[in-house]
């Protein structure tokens, strides 16, 4: 449960290289953009129309848009108001504690890797459509099956996987910029596809609107299953928060990055679907290619390998975005003693972590290269959900209990005992100490025995015990919205079960959740939330609605995911609690620390600063 300073930059080992501050509004939103709009777009639009929102796919995007905005707002605050590398990890361990913090970090890891590795085992079968089909690439880049062995090699993932690693060592301020150029091509192929899809709609008068299922043609529930289907088409955004220290500007750009990114990705979105679903009739759709066979039904066969380079696009911005945040996220943990301090050297000359990123490319090269990821591409998944609810639970934590004692580094430990000292010889300067007249002396102790008047104590007193009794409510009830949404979300996703367990279920998930919700409604936001880290950004509006929101959503899609899927995050996450207690926990940089009041310890490093000067 031990947490550390919001302030990194306080505890920092002095004479440190640190990251470069390279990064403005355009540079992230190109970031954000790149890593959320993926290829799955070119083909999530067949799939979902057909078998689950019909025309209504517009509204599953955008139901879907402001369920991820949910978590942007949450981002947004936390990155403003701690900027520094690490992301959910970084945000945790401030606000919730070092275990919670160790397993987010560890997911993550496991989220870029698999998530890379994926990304670019899927660019060599759209590649090779431009050399006259799937098996069309040349020999050296093409896939092959190793003899002796059930093992399909892909030499050109892993090449992609190398070339996005070398152009990351380089520098963040060249790697955003290619990164951004690809981007803008990506964003270029979906507008063609908007702008020449709309010409033929007009032409055609839009038949996928006329079809006589109507627009809802699963109801408003196969809607909201598309929802949930295509949120995870915006999973990515939460990339530019983990590039918060490389910012220049982190309390205006970092929300403003973030918030234009997740807009530009639902309006992109939102219009390719319309086109889209107007041109062909749902059930008429290529579940597989559905925007180039769009085309082809309507004379234009060309537009197949516009479509198809912007997939090619699409997938390269993406594997960028992937493999960006891990280094910084090992960075982050090796800072904090978690992990081998290997990982969190910084180049003196690039500015980034290049050990990290190297380690980072060489294990997504070598997964890409042997090993067809796409049956674990729900671990992605698991691992972004899980930063977006603790991060949503950290929003409630900073508003409602932040942390009122902050650990001292062994550094400052002489500075906390020269004050204590001072404290104590100022309190004996006060009473006398023999050499001072009778009348001083009666007149210090007439003064000090006023300042200890049994009135002013008895208001002190019941205005800390009211705070301290605030506070023990607001965790209570932040606790018992959490307990809530997990039965709630398990009842209702709990189908083999009888109809009375799982309505109980549900009955006592919504009582928890509610009462949670209407106490922390009810009492006064804490103070300490204006002084929590750096002040001046943004600021998550409908505290504590929209987190709670948040939180729900996110929960109900966790466990949505699947047996399969947790049987091998969970394998992954014993790992990494094996390797926290045999390790992270003995070698965090919280070990020997003192924690002392928050007041306290601003005074403590604004006198150790004037002595030092």
């Amino acid at each position: 449960m031990r947490r550390k300073q919001v302030d990194s930059d306080r505890v920092r080992a002095e004479g440190q290289p640190q990251l470069a501050k390279e990064l403005n509004v355009p540079a992230l939103v190109a970031i954000g953009v790149g890593s959320t709009v993926g290829a799955g777009v070119y083909v999530l639009v067949g799939t979902v129309a057909r078998e689950h929102a019909g025309p209504a796919l517009t509204i599953s995007f955008l139901i879907a848009g402001i369920a991820a905005a949910l978590s942007a707002f949450c981002y947004a605050e936390l990155a403003s108001r701690c900027p520094s590398a690490g992301s959910a990890y970084h945000y945790s361990y401030i606000c919730v504690g070092e275990g919670v913090a160790w397993l987010i970090g560890w997911a993550l890891v496991l989220e870029y890797t698999i998530g890379g590795s994926a990304v670019a085992r899927g660019i060599s079968p759209n590649l090779a459509l431009f050399f006259g089909g799937p098996d069309s690439l040349p020999w050296i880049l093409a896939r092959h099956q190793l003899p002796w062995f059930d093992i399909i090699v892909d030499p050109c993932a892993a090449a992609l996987v190398f070339v996005v690693t070398i152009l990351l060592c380089v520098g963040i301020k060249e790697s955003s910029f290619a990164q951004g150029v690809v981007t803008v091509l990506n964003a270029c192929v979906m507008i063609f596809v908007i702008v020449a899809g709309s010409y033929i709609g007009f032409q055609i008068g839009w038949v996928g609107y006329k079809v006589s299922d109507g627009y809802f043609p699963y109801g408003v529930n196969g809607m909201l299953a598309g929802s949930a289907t295509v949120f995870f088409a915006y999973i990515g955004f939460d990339t530019v928060a983990s590039t918060a220290e490389e910012v220049k500007n982190p309390q205006r750009d970092l929300p403003l990055g973030i918030g234009v990114a997740l807009a530009i990705c639902c309006a992109l979105y939102m219009a390719v679907s319309i086109v889209i679903v107007g041109l062909v009739p749902y059930f008429a759709m290529d579940p597989d290619t559905p925007i180039s066979s769009a085309f082809a039904k309507h004379g234009m066969q060309w537009a197949m390998y516009i479509v198809t380079s912007g997939a090619v696009l699409a997938l390269c911005s993406t594997l960028m975005g992937s493999l960006l945040p891990q280094p910084r996220i090992l960075m982050a943990m090796a800072r904090d003693g978690l992990l081998p301090s290997f990982f969190s050297d910084v180049n003196k000359q690039t500015q980034v972590p290049v050990k990290s990123t190297i380690v980072t490319g060489i294990c997504a090269a070598a997964l890409a290269f042997a090993m067809d990821v796409s049956q674990l591409a729900g671990m992605v998944s698991v691992g972004t959900l899980l930063a977006f609810t603790i991060v949503a639970v950290s929003i409630l934590i900073l508003r409602y209990v932040p942390p009122d004692e902050v650990p001292l580094p062994p550094s400052m430990r002489e500075s906390f005992h020269l004050n204590q000292e001072c404290d104590e010889e100022k309190d004996r300067d006060l009473l006398g100490d023999g050499n001072r007249n009778t009348s001083q002396t009666k007149d210090v102790i007439v003064v000090v025995e006023s300042m200890k008047d049994p009135l002013i104590d008895k208001r002190q007193h019941k205005g800390k015990m009211d705070e301290t009794k605030r506070r023990k409510i607001a965790a209570f009830s932040i606790g018992s919205v959490c307990v809530g949404v997990l039965i709630l979300t398990s009842s209702a996703s709990v189908t083999w079960l009888p109809f009375l367990p799982i309505c109980i279920g549900c009955t006592i998930g919504v009582l928890l959740l509610l009462a949670g919700l209407g106490v922390l409604s009810w009492i006064d936001q804490d103070d300490g939330r204006h002084s929590f880290g750096h002040s001046g950004g943004f600021t998550c509006p409908f505290v504590p609605v929209l987190p709670v929101m948040c939180i729900l959503i996110n929960t109900y899609l966790l466990i949505n995911l699947g047996g399969d899927t947790w049987m091998r995050v969970g394998i992954w996450l014993l790992m990494g609690v094996l390797v926290y207690i045999f390790y992270g926990r003995t070698h965090s940089s919280l070990t020997d620390v003192v924690y002392v009041p928050v007041a306290q310890a601003d005074e403590i490093y604004r006198s150790s600063s004037e002595y030092v000067s």
